[in-house]
Parts: structure tokens; C-alpha cells; sequence
């Protein structure tokens, strides 16, 4: 074997041959630099490494595959709890989160079936448990509702989120014959407990005085109507038990997260809703997303890279940092990616800073520090099939927005848990952020057609700050002029795909 063939070993240690292997004293110097962090290492250093993982990345699967899919069998999550406890709050988050890492999933609301099954609600006596013919339409309600449940499950659905009091074993029992002994299909319970009083009234001044129940009565009317409501539940309210309700999967969540309980949980998607509701929280915060400023590789429309900011993306770092202490925001935290020119954008913002690798930009793989002219030029299959499925197209030895979200996970799991935020990032991770705040997975086709054209412009900050049951968004354009990166979604003709903007 020729010495341009070998390789030196030391311990874990293993380098690509050099100048400096086989052919003179080994180089214990340079041997530690390989030791380091490649991102710390000298462009030398870093090419007598093997390909690896961090060198070339490749993926280990189809240059144009979709992730399998992990849900096996349909699942449906039943809430349980008294009125004004967060169980609409939480359906509608998880049905978010769920759709947004590609798994179909929709709320089924038992106060919608009784509001177009009756106008007969004048007051909280529609609630009392002595109310037959009140109680008679509820029951039928609950039956209609999962009835859509099960024809949505068989035609495609995978999860199915049943948000009602359920309040009762016999309602509860009545749910587990129809979806598990019937159907087969696996069930899980999600209780939400709170006995705080000032969490119960915030919940019904900020939600319950728009419901179409309350329409034209005024906010001490409401307040007292249903807190009466609160009371008829109560009077037959039996909460899940482990010794009666043996049989049956659930978690407890105690005063929106202080205290968390499990049951019987089984299986990859009970796993990961029992994850992300153990991290949710209801604490008034903010989120500040933005691009980085505008970069050297932005001047030339190429994508991906690592280069630093222009001289206009160093006047939009100054601005931003400007913007955020005019804010004075208590607590503030700072995440950017590993990149330079996301780094350099918070240079001069004095808050708390992590980076994070999880948020650099997608990954273009062999198409990286090209223009889409260029792209098109050489990959020209490629380019094309990305304009037919944006969302799930992976450039080769690259990612696709598919594999962003799933890289992005973690993310998210941690912005629910903090309190305000800045994320300085990227074009595309930018994206994929604002589809999950902003509810773009409310089925997951609108991901997929949606997601990777979100007009996410260079130098705006984009403030989010979450309310009862989204969010409300602001865009505020700094007054730094950049280049427009925004690559509309093309007219895609089964013909001819070669659109280009």
C-alpha cells in the first residue's frame, strides 16, 4: 500500500494521510488541533479528516424521499375536565405542534356539535344535571362528534383530538368501547386540573366573553352565568382514577403544568404528546424572530455559505440592537445559529446569548453557495422537482424542509418552556418557526404548499406574542434597505417546470 493510502491511528484518533504522515516525525501538534472542534480548526487541519457527518453531509436516505410515516394506528385524545381549565387551549396546541411535524391531526369540538344541534342555550340551566331534555341533546352531540371522529380516522386521519368535559366514568367508558373495543384504536386521556381561581377567571374574561353562547351580554353577565355552569359540572365531575379506570392510558396536568401525571402511556405518539404537553405554559411572553442582516452572499443571490454581513447587514445589527433595548424586554434570552452572519447580527445586543446548530439555515447540500440561476443551469432535474414539492424536496447530500422541521423539534420544545426570546436565524428556519406559531399546520397539505414561500424579508423583526388561542403578529421593517431573497412559489405546469423569479 502506498504511503498516500495510509492512514495514522492513535488511539480514537484517526487522520487522513498528509505531508506530515510517512513522511517525517509525527506532529503531535497538529495532531491536537485535529482533536479540537472542526469549527475551530484551520481550513488545513480540517482536510485531513475523513468525510464524516460534519464534513459531508450526506443523509441516510432518498435524495428525494419523504420520512416514513411513525403513526401506526389512529389515535384519538380525549380531554377531561371542568369547564375553563385550558382543554380547548390545549387541543388546539397540540393539534398544532401535531400537524406541524407532519402527522394529520384535527379538533373535534363538542361545543360546536351543541351550538349548531340547538339555539335552546339561554343561561347556565341548559347545564343542570336535571335538565333531561338538555342533557339528551348533549349525549346525542357526543355521539355525532364520534361518529366524525371514527370516518375521519378511516379516511386518512391520524390523530383526532376530542375536546368535551368528559367528565364523568360512564361518559369515559362510553368513549373506550366506541374507539378501543369497537374500533380498535388506540385512546388517551388528557385531564386538565386547576383549583387556582385567578387562572379560572382569566381563562373565561379572555375566552369565554367571545363565545357565541355570550353574544350581546356584557362581561360581569358572563363572568356570573358561567361560573354557575362551572357549578352543574362539578356536581357529577369524577376525575380519571387509576384503581376505577385501570384499563385506560391518561395524563393529569395540574394548574397549567405546576404538577404533571402519567398513566399507562404507551407507544411513539402518546410519547411525544405526553413530551410536548409537559412543556407548554400559559406565562405571558414574547418572541422576536429575524433574519440575520443582510450578507455577502445575499449581494450575490447565492445561497447557503458562511459568510459575514455586508456593509448594510452591519447597519441592520446596530438597528436591531437599538430596537431591542428601546423594548427594555425583562428577561430577554438571545438564540442565533453557529453561522457568522447570525452571530454577528446580536454583536452588540447586551442579553444572555446561545447558539444554537439546530437553527442554521437548511442545508442546500451540493448546491450550496449557488445561485438558483446556476441550480437551474446544472441540476436542472432538481430544480425542477423542487418547484413541484418544495416542502419535501432534499437537495442531494442537503435536507429538505421536511427534515428542518424535524431538526427544529427541539426548538420549539424549549421556546414553550421560555419566557421572551429573540431568534436571530435563517430564511428558511425562519419559516418553519412562523408555520408553527402561526397555525400555517392547521392540516398538514397547507404545510406542505404553504411553509416554504412565507414571505420572511431581510432586516424586519417579526413580534409574536401568543394569545388564548394563537397569536398575534407585528412585522417591523428596520429602516436598513437590503437585497429581497424572496423566491415566490412558481407556476408548476406538468410540461414545464423551469419558473423562475
Amino acid at each position: 500500500m502506498s504511503s498516500a493510502c495510509c492512514m495514522e491511528v492513535r488511539g480514537s484518533l484517526r487522520v487522513r494521510n498528509s505531508n506530515f504522515v510517512g513522511s517525517g516525525p509525527y506532529d503531535y501538534d497538529k495532531v491536537r488541533e485535529v482533536r479540537a472542534c472542526p469549527s475551530v480548526m484551520s481550513p488545513e487541519t480540517k482536510r485531513l479528516l475523513p468525510p464524516n457527518t460534519e464534513t459531508v453531509q450526506t443523509k441516510p436516505f432518498p435524495i428525494r424521499g419523504e420520512r416514513t410515516d411513525f403513526v401506526n394506528s389512529p389515535h384519538v385524545i380525549a380531554m377531561v375536565g371542568l369547564p375553563a381549565r385550558g382543554k380547548t387551549y390545549i387541543s388546539k396546541k397540540l393539534s398544532r405542534y401535531l400537524n406541524w411535524i407532519g402527522i394529520k391531526t384535527r379538533v373535534f369540538n363538542l361545543g360546536e356539535y351543541r351550538r349548531h344541534a340547538t339555539t335552546a342555550y339561554k343561561s347556565h340551566d341548559f347545564f343542570r344535571a336535571d335538565n333531561m331534555a338538555a342533557m339528551k341533546i348533549r349525549t346525542q352531540c357526543a355521539v355525532e362528534a364520534l361518529n366524525d371522529v371514527i370516518r375521519w380516522l378511516e379516511n386518512g386521519g391520524e390523530v383526532a383530538v376530542f375536546d368535551a368535559t368528559n367528565s364523568t366514568l360512564d361518559r369515559r367508558k362510553m368513549i373506550y368501547e366506541v374507539i378501543v373495543e369497537k374500533m380498535g384504536y388506540k385512546l388517551f386521556f388528557v385531564e386538565s386540573i386547576c383549583d387556582d381561581p385567578k387562572i379560572i377567571e382569566q381563562n373565561i374574561k379572555e375566552v369565554k366573553i367571545s363565545s357565541p353562547d355570550y353574544a350581546n351580554m356584557n362581561e360581569d353577565s358572563v363572568l356570573t352565568d358561567f361560573l354557575k355552569r362551572i357549578e352543574h359540572y362539578q356536581e357529577r365531575y369524577q376525575p380519571l382514577d387509576e384503581e376505577r379506570e385501570n384499563k385506560i392510558a391518561f395524563m393529569k396536568i395540574y394548574n397549567t403544568g405546576q404538577k404533571v401525571v402519567v398513566h399507562k402511556h404507551e407507544g411513539h405518539v402518546e410519547a411525544r404528546i405526553v413530551y410536548y404537553l409537559m412543556n407548554i405554559h400559559i406565562t405571558p411572553r414574547t418572541i422576536y424572530l429575524t433574519r440575520h442582516g443582510e450578507s455577502e452572499q445575499n449581494l450575490m443571490y447565492r445561497i447557503g455559505g458562511d459568510s459575514n454581513l455586508s456593509s448594510r447587514g452591519a447597519l441592520y445589527a446596530k438597528a436591531l440592537s437599538s430596537y431591542i433595548k428601546e423594548q427594555k424586554i425583562e428577561g430577554l434570552r438571545v438564540w442565533t445559529s453557529w453561522l457568522k452572519r447570525a452571530i454577528q447580527t446580536v454583536a452588540d445586543i447586551p442579553a444572555p446569548q446561545e447558539r444554537w446548530k439546530a437553527l442554521n439555515e437548511i442545508d442546500a447540500g451540493i448546491c450550496e453557495e449557488m445561485t438558483y440561476e446556476e441550480i437551474r443551469e446544472k441540476f436542472p432535474e432538481d430544480f425542477s422537482a423542487r418547484d413541484q414539492n418544495k416542502f419535501a424536496y432534499r437537495y442531494p447530500r442537503g435536507e429538505s424542509y421536511e427534515d428542518l422541521v424535524a431538526r427544529l423539534e427541539p426548538v420549539i420544545m424549549e421556546l414553550e418552556r421560555q419566557g421572551n426570546v429573540l431568534v436571530v436565524s435563517h430564511q428558511a428556519v425562519i419559516r418553519c418557526l412562523l408555520a408553527y406559531f402561526l397555525d400555517k399546520s392547521a392540516e398538514t397539505q397547507i404545510v406542505a404548499d404553504e411553509l416554504p414561500y412565507l414571505r420572511v424579508p431581510l432586516h424586519t423583526v417579526i413580534k409574536l406574542t401568543p394569545v388564548a388561542y394563537g397569536c398575534h403578529v407585528e412585522h417591523i421593517k428596520l429602516p436598513i434597505e437590503a437585497v429581497d431573497t424572496h423566491r415566490p412559489k412558481p407556476m408548476v405546469s406538468p410540461f414545464h417546470l423551469y419558473a423562475f423569479s
